[in-house]
């Protein structure tokens, strides 16, 4: 039986999400691996989505009152993963995300949905973390709605690479901003599902290894 994080990897191979060639990155690096989120565009999707979220949610025991998604990417991300979590869990939390601009009419302020409050606890959800930018981003709006905790931020893909020095962004988030990062799965074990069969693309198993060697964070 398969578990969540590898139903999640053939989910992603299977939508075209997750590909197997050569790549040239935004960083300029030469991949042999691509994931296009953007390919997620359907109800279908993003209700199987907002499972694996809550699935991560739930192995990592978060402890959060609000799932904030940054707009744009993390909006619909938040919504499904709090309807997995009321739905399949029995868990009600709340959800909100950021305005790009503040609201001078109506009820006004940054935020859309639930109201954050001091002392809470939240937890952001986004699609993938490259350079941290949308954490450096979406902080300094958070606490400055409310003086509340950030428990935790879950991604779907951990890349396991190096930012501009040695540790990987996930790693830097934690060492900058105290804020600990969960991802639904990480490079290794996209390395580990095709080791064992649970997708195809052992013909790809050197040029990964090769460039984990080169580029990885520990």
């Amino acid at each position: 039986m398969l578990t969540y994080k590898q139903r999640f990897i053939r989910f992603m191979v299977e939508n075209e999400v997750l590909l197997f060639g050569d790549f040239t990155l935004k960083s300029g690096r030469k991949a042999p691996y691509f994931i296009n989120a953007g390919k997620y565009r359907t109800g279908t999707q993003i209700a199987a989505l907002g499972e694996y979220y809550a699935e991560c949610f739930l192995e990592h025991k978060v402890d959060a009152k609000t799932l904030v998604g940054p707009a744009y990417k993390g909006i619909p991300l938040a919504v499904a993963t709090a309807v997995a979590l009321a739905k399949n869990h029995g868990i009600d939390v709340g959800f909100c995300f950021d305005r790009k601009e503040v609201k001078d009419h109506g009820e006004g302020g940054m935020f859309v949905g639930a109201q954050l409050e001091k002392g809470d606890n939240v937890c952001i959800i986004e699609d993938v973390m490259t350079s941290g930018k949308a954490l450096r981003e979406i902080l300094p709006k958070i606490r400055g709605e409310a003086d509340v905790n950030v428990a935790a931020m879950i991604i779907s893909v951990d890349r396991q690479e190096k930012g501009t020095g040695e540790k990987s962004a996930v790693q830097e988030a934690y060492d900058e901003f105290g804020v600990r990062v969960y991802s639904i799965v990480t490079m290794e074990d996209i390395i580990a599902a095709i080791e064992e069969g649970v997708i195809a693309g052992k013909e790809h198993l050197a040029a990964m290894k090769a460039y984990r060697a080169q580029y990885g964070a520990e």
